[in-house]
């Protein structure tokens, strides 16, 4: 319910502050580098430590066969380079809302936001203040939405259990350990490394800060449930500026899934170790690609499991027992987005840190707009 219209909203806002800026072209690029190149790692990490502990090894396909499934045979289609990009392109932005296709709508809200920076100061501040009271609105739904996610959580939870039993848990458990172990290496060690390297940010400050939101996106699994605790914590404790973070911050939560890009390349090699798959080199190429590509465009698509779907058709390996993650699709989820929501900040810190587009006096003209 709220998702779209955050999104849309904050999108405009952070292009069109950012558009003052000179050094906008240097942010937008540097944001997608950066997202680009920490979900290019995170698979590589993914693939290697699923290469190390061999999770997928030993496991009996005798007792899981029941569980097989070819229903998802016709999801993993990925579009070619030019079809992704032209379908990124809406012919009609209210179609685009209704059907909430998240990339066409990011696409016509950057343009849009880029539009208003353009416009004169004195025709564009009433619209700029409406908007921002817009985002403020939003923020105090999804508190209210916040309070009653336990309770869905603990229903999904027990319907998963219930459904699928626990020997499935057990099946699965040592990917989900390998899962967790890379989790923690990526947001407590190449994040931080990043923070230390290319920011003046404290890494523990970072931590610290950070507590509060990853406990929210691991109780919603929701970066965009997520994104206003973010956003405030990186505004007020890491003092980001407000331009960069309300840019980063949204577009991150949209397209930056470096969780989920460890989710893609780690059941990648898991289920090509349970059928006894031979990974060539030209397969893990086609698993970083297809995994990198696919968490970026994991916003428009519901429910991960269609692009684990691309990415193990991608690699040539068998998809039929992909029913045996579903029970503990929640957890891996909730984990996930924990890491997600780490990544954005860490983007945004980096990105103001390295592109000092801002002064005293342009941050007035930013809070004047506002």
């Amino acid at each position: 319910m709220l998702v779209i219209p955050l999104v849309a909203v904050a999108i405009i806002t952070g292009a069109a502050n950012l558009g003052d800026s000179p050094a906008a072209g240097k942010i937008g690029l540097s944001t997608f580098a950066f997202f680009m190149l920490t979900s290019a790692a995170a698979v590589a990490l993914a693939i290697g430590l699923g290469e190390l502990f061999k999770p997928g090894v030993g496991i009996d396909l005798s007792s899981m066969h029941s569980m097989f499934s070819n229903e998802y045979a016709d999801k993993g289609d990925v579009p070619g380079f030019f079809a992704t990009v032209l379908g990124m392109i809406p012919t009609n932005i209210f179609q685009s809302l209704n059907n909430a296709n998240i990339l066409q709508i990011l696409v016509f809200c950057l343009f849009l936001g880029i539009a208003l920076s353009k416009v004169d100061r004195n025709k564009s501040a009433p619209l700029m203040s409406a908007l921002s009271g817009l985002v403020d609105a939003f923020v105090w739904m999804i508190n209210v939405v916040m309070r009653i996610a336990p309770i869905g959580v603990f229903g999904l939870m027990a319907e998963a259990v219930g459904t699928f039993g626990f020997d499935v848990l057990t099946m699965v458990m040592k990917l989900f350990i390998v899962y967790v172990i890379a989790i923690l290496i990526f947001g407590f060690g190449f994040y931080p490394l990043l923070i230390k390297l290319f920011s003046n940010v404290p890494v523990r400050r970072f931590l610290s800060a950070m507590k509060r939101p990853q406990v929210v996106a691991l109780s919603t699994a929701s970066c965009m449930a997520t994104l206003p605790v973010t956003m405030d914590t990186v505004e007020k404790e890491l003092n980001v500026n407000n331009s960069t973070a309300s840019f980063v911050l949204p577009l991150g939560a949209t397209i930056n899934m470096s969780g989920n890009a460890i989710y893609y390349g780690l059941v990648a090699v898991f289920f090509a170790q349970v059928f006894n798959v031979d990974l060539s080199f030209a397969a893990y190429a086609a698993i970083i690609f297809t995994a990198t590509i696919g968490a970026i465009g994991q916003a428009g698509v519901p429910g991960p499991s269609f692009l684990v779907v691309a990415v193990l058709l991608a690699a040539g390996i068998p998809i039929e027992g992909l029913p045996l993650l579903f029970a503990l699709d929640r957890i891996f989820d909730m984990i996930r987005t924990a890491l997600n929501i780490t990544g954005d900040a860490a983007c945004a810190v980096i990105v103001d840190g390295l592109n000092p587009h801002t002064d005293e006096n342009n941050s007035q003209v930013v809070k004047n707009n506002i």
